[in-house]
């Protein structure tokens, strides 16, 4: 069984951790073209604390930016391309923390496998400098986004993160996945939680993506 997540685990900052589990609700952004992004509301005070801009906003393929709720940027995921990549068993994402004069830090590396030639399907993301001692990969994807039943688990088996839809709002909104939920676990960096689910959001074709 799934250990409990107690320390700290910073990726782009501990203002992002928190020492209690916290439950967000994500909805794709109204009245935007397709590629517009989604916002995430913080359950307990009912405020948008991060919002992903996709590529119908930023006017580029392969690019989000996750903001904060004040709307400054904090993570740039950007998609490998060119000839190496589309001929690689991955396709290989980067996401690059951003300070306040717009410099880029290397922060996590999300691979998605590109080939039968992957011996399993996992989605996979290793974070710099890693956590994992033993593994290659920090954490992996578990379930299938689209039908927003996953989890980002640790290398030891810790769900870092759950994506799910409550009963009564899958009722409401008549099956859409438009709005549903993202339970983070004590300790973990919210936005590098975020930051990844805008990733697997464009993978998938759905909000971010155009």
């Amino acid at each position: 069984m799934a250990g409990k997540t107690s320390t700290m685990m910073p990726i782009i900052s501990k203002l992002y951790c928190s020492a209690s589990q916290k439950v967000f609700v994500v909805r794709r952004r109204p009245h935007v073209v397709n590629g517009g992004g989604f916002v995430v509301t913080d359950c307990s005070s009912q405020k948008v604390v991060f919002r992903v801009d996709g590529c119908g906003i930023l006017g580029a393929k392969g690019e989000l930016i996750l903001r904060d709720g004040d709307g400054d940027a904090l993570l740039l995921m950007r998609r490998k391309g060119g000839m190496v990549e589309a001929l690689s068993i991955y396709r290989k994402w980067r996401g690059y923390s951003l300070d306040y004069e717009g410099s880029k830090n290397l922060v996590f590396s999300l691979k998605e496998p590109n080939s039968c030639l992957v011996r399993n399907n996992l989605i996979r993301i290793s974070t710099e400098p890693s956590k994992s001692t033993n593994k290659a990969w920090d954490f992996e994807i578990r379930g299938y986004f689209p039908d927003k039943i996953c989890s980002i688990v640790d290398s030891k088996g810790n769900v870092a993160a759950q994506v799910g839809v409550k009963k009564e709002v899958e009722e409401l909104m008549m099956g859409s996945k438009d709005l549903y939920n993202v339970m983070v676990k004590p300790g973990i960096d919210q936005a590098f939680v975020f930051g990844v689910i805008g990733v697997l959001d464009y993978i998938y074709g759905e909000s971010t993506y155009c």
